[in-house]
């Protein structure tokens, strides 16, 4: 079984890993843990450096949990909803788990959300998490 982790480093992002795993270790699953960028040159490097090290965090978490995983920075020109459901699918994941915050209206008129995009297009289940969980 595999599991994938939307994971951008936030505290929300946290809390969808620590939840992946307790299921990783029932179900016996490997985790994917995926970060996402556009890449080219909207990047800074203060954002991949940030990238970077949610990711060097997420490896930590999984080898002090003893949890098989992966990691994957990806930068393929997607949004971040994007690419989460097209890894999941090249990858035949059995269930995703992404974090969800509390946005007005209006922020997801301008900002969009991941979460949802996840939601709606995703080939597999998907678990969210919020705040709220913890």
């Amino acid at each position: 079984m595999k599991i994938l982790v939307g994971y951008n480093g936030t505290i929300i992002a946290k809390i969808a890993l620590e939840q992946a795993v307790t299921f990783a270790k029932i179900f016996k699953a490997s985790i994917l843990v995926v970060t996402s960028t556009t890449g080219g040159s909207g990047e800074t490097s203060k954002q991949l450096d940030k990238s970077r090290t949610g990711l060097d965090f997420a490896k930590k978490y999984l080898e002090k949990k003893d949890v098989a995983g992966e990691l994957h920075e990806l930068a393929r020109g997607l949004s971040p909803g994007e690419d989460i459901v097209k890894f999941a699918k090249d990858n035949e994941v059995d269930q995703i788990f992404v974090g969800i915050e509390k946005r007005s209206k209006t922020r997801k008129l301008f900002m969009g959300s991941t979460a949802q995009y996840v939601i709606l297009k995703a080939h597999c289940p998907v678990i969210t998490v919020n705040s709220n969980f913890m």
